[in-house]
């Protein structure tokens, strides 16, 4: 990821002490808009402000006000041992708001990620707007337009459909067989991968068919219409048509076997609907920005967005070619904001086709931490209105490949019947549901480890070039790129105040270190282990017993005290004892004290012993504590392994 995110608290600061004036605070595009515009005209705008205001460290205290705790949960892995919060991602200061609303601005939305809100204001607003010292900059909010229709695909005269063969896999995928094959999904389906456990957003133009058979048993846990602010996002009456929405829906996530199954199919989905379509009605980068914030606030992994924005036609402002930098458009710099916390942002290519002068790519696509899909036919050929790359900035786009000839997808027009569509809107949600399915099986990866699995593993991938990027999925192989997290178990152990017999039964991924363990213990006492006599310890290892003091009573617990995640297993290696007494300790599951056996046999002597205030024979051997065991000699104990 080339963007660098910091805390603009210096700049914050000076920018507050020292005010802009308020002409230089208008962007050039703003201005020539103002001077075409009659005295009365209302102008959708953004409006910076310098900076979050006061009361910023309760939220950094407190990120549970901000974000949901799956959303933190998701940080973490990119922010390893830093707040799971960055200074972007605090509320818009609510006086601030106020400032410009009292001014006169029709409020639309707020942007945390950008410190900005966007609405609609006069000339003579905007420039009282422009006047006060909390506001940084004015900018117009671009009018965009979705990627075009695809033509016909030159390259698909002919269609290679593949008929699935009987008994090969274990779901019945019907006439989407075809798509999946292609990009090696069936076999990942079978080796226990489907989407379990991750949260996709889809951002499409709505989604008009929600009671299609193929999403019957779809798990939806949200939904919002940005275009009309409700929480409809079919067609009830208002703004926009949703047929686009329901069949990239069903090619990511539909389940009708015997005829459609997408590859994410087990997964959960959030719908925010952000388009527009009504006749000639550009698209607003706003509706886009508000959705991303909205989705990552409940927890999304993935975003599937099948829609490409590029420059609209005079008289309203837009983006061109030329933009496609990585940087430029508002949309491309949320998308890599996104990632930069944890969300694996896929989207589209573009239907715009190849211009062998430059780029034919639509935002975000251009985004360096943006996954591009382009299309192929079923043939493996590239399909003639995929766009092509390279960005501006010279990067390789597109980055995958998958099916957008001819997919098949529910149909928006009745609830029981299937189509065929076109367009890299279908390769997004075929490669999205990749994603989901690396992320189903790796749930530690971060975005760009996610981007890398797919890039390295696909069928050009050691000649990627502005055509194909780095060539067609394969899912499995994607899967299978970065070896499989380390099992993990989740306990809970009681701890009494003063002295304790305890132990570590497992990896603590926040150190292994004695206060990683017990954070609340005695800080005036010492832990100790004992071999051949106490010894002073710093560092704990499992497998091994100690004597720890605690200050009052508690309950060690993963997700609180310990990770959420959970406690890596180790293996159950024998415990070396020495003649005497041993302090021991079992590992992730309990042991009845039967089962321990030694090596050589038979050097164990009368039962184990557990202390709870006084010692106490002790049956059966609990994670997170520790016992005696006095052994006739030198040998090794052997821990049954758990089933």
């Amino acid at each position: 990821m080339n963007k660098i995110y910091a805390s603009m608290f210096l700049l914050n600061i000076f920018a507050t002490a020292f005010p802009q004036p308020s002409f230089n605070k208008i962007s050039p595009a703003l201005e020539t808009r103002m001077s075409n515009a009659s005295a009365n005209d209302e102008i959708l705008v953004w409006i910076y402000f310098t900076d979050k205001g006061m009361y910023t460290d309760v939220y950094f205290d407190n990120p549970q006000l901000v974000v949901s705790e799956k959303s933190i949960q998701r940080r973490e892995k990119v922010f390893i041992n830093s707040s799971p919060l960055n200074i972007k991602d605090l509320p818009v200061y609510a006086e601030y708001v106020s400032q410009v609303k009292s001014k006169g601005l029709k409020l639309r939305w707020q942007s945390k990620w950008l410190n900005a809100v966007s609405g609609t204001a006069s000339k003579s607003q905007l420039e009282q707007i422009a006047s006060l010292p909390t506001v940084k900059k004015l900018d117009i909010v671009y009018k965009l337009r979705k990627e075009s229709d695809p033509e016909v695909d030159q390259n698909s005269e002919i269609q290679n459909i593949i008929e699935q063969p009987d008994g090969v896999s274990s779901l019945d995928y019907g006439d989407s067989f075809t798509q999946l094959q292609q990009i090696n999904v069936p076999a990942a389906h079978d080796s226990g991968f489907t989407g379990q456990g991750v949260t996709i957003c889809v951002m499409d133009a709505g989604f008009n068919r929600l009671s299609h058979d193929a999403f019957l048993a779809m798990d939806i846990i949200a939904t919002w219409d940005f275009v009309n602010n409700d929480p409809n996002v079919g067609d009830e009456g208002d703004m926009g048509e949703g047929s686009h929405g329901t069949q990239t829906l069903s090619t990511i996530g539909g389940y009708a076997p015997g005829h459609l199954i997408g590859p994410a199919f087990n997964s959960s989905f959030i719908l925010a609907k952000t388009e527009n379509t009504d006749s000639e009605t550009p698209i607003e980068e706003d509706n886009w920005i508000a959705a991303m914030e909205w989705a990552d606030s409940i927890g999304v992994d993935v975003t599937s967005t099948s829609l490409g924005y590029i420059g609209y036609d005079p008289p309203y402002e837009g983006y061109t070619w030329e933009d496609m930098d990585g940087n430029t458009t508002v949309i491309t710099n949320g998308a890599d904001y996104a990632a930069y916390i944890g969300i694996v942002v896929v989207n589209s290519a573009g239907n715009e086709g190849y211009n062998a002068s430059h780029n034919t790519l639509g935002a975000p696509s251009d985004g360096d931490s943006v996954i591009a899909a382009g299309a192929v036919n079923s043939s493996g050929s590239r399909s003639s209105f995929s766009s092509v790359g390279p960005t501006v900035d010279g990067r390789i786009k597109p980055d995958i490949m998958a099916l957008g000839s001819g997919d098949v997808v529910a149909s928006p027009y009745n609830d029981h019947n299937y189509t065929t569509a076109s367009g890299t809107s279908f390769s997004c949600p075929l490669s999205a549901g990749v994603a989901a399915l690396i992320l189903c099986s790796n749930p530690n990866l971060t975005p760009m480890q996610v981007r890398d699995a797919m890039r390295n593993t696909a069928s050009n991938n050691s000649n990627p070039d502005n055509l194909y990027g780095w060539g067609i999925l394969n899912a499995l192989s994607a899967i299978n790129y970065f070896p499989p997290p380390p099992a993990t178990f989740q306990i809970s152990v009681d701890i009494s105040n003063g002295w304790n017999m305890v132990s570590v039964p497992g990896i603590n991924t926040n150190g292994m270190g004695v206060d990683n363990w017990w954070s609340f213990r005695d800080q005036g006492a010492d832990v100790f282990k004992y071999f051949e006599g106490y010894q002073i310890i710093d560092v704990t290892a499992p497998g091994t017993g100690y004597w720890m003091k605690h200050s009052g009573t508690r309950t060690y617990n993963t997700g609180e005290e310990w990770p959420a995640a959970g406690i890596q297993i180790v293996n159950s290696e024998p415990i070396p004892i020495k003649a005497g007494w041993n302090l021991i300790s079992v590992y992730e599951c309990p042991v009845s004290a039967a089962n321990l056996t030694t090596l050589p046999s038979g050097l164990q002597s009368g039962p184990v012993y557990g202390y709870t205030g006084g010692y106490v024979v002790a049956t059966t051997l609990y994670p997170g504590k520790s016992y005696w065991l006095k052994s006739t000699g030198d040998g090794l104990l052997i821990i049954p392994p758990c089933n």
